[in-house]
């Protein structure tokens, strides 16, 4: 496939520093999250695959963030409430 460049992913992004951001979260989901790719992976590395996928149109914040699981409660929630039971 032919190279990917950052001309192409700033037309669906607003600036580079949103393409960072956007490039790495999403670079980080296929490495260590097991999420399928939306373009062909041909032996590239996650970022590359990340970047095509900006410069197609197919990746936003929306959604990654729809893949990601959101929980309502602070992770040490419950560690706070037994610390304060225990004053």
């Amino acid at each position: 496939m032919a190279r990917v460049t950052v001309e192409d992913c700033l037309e669906h992004v607003e600036n580079r520093f949103e393409l960072v951001m956007l490039s790495t979260k999403r670079a980080r989901q296929l490495a260590t999250g097991g999420k399928e790719p939306l373009v062909q992976w041909e032996n590239d590395k996650p970022t590359v695959v990340a970047l095509r996928e900006i410069a197609e149109g197919l990746m936003s914040y929306e959604f990654i963030a729809e893949q990601e699981i959101v929980q309502d409660e602070p992770l040490f929630a419950a560690f706070e409430d037994e610390s304060n039971e225990a004053v």
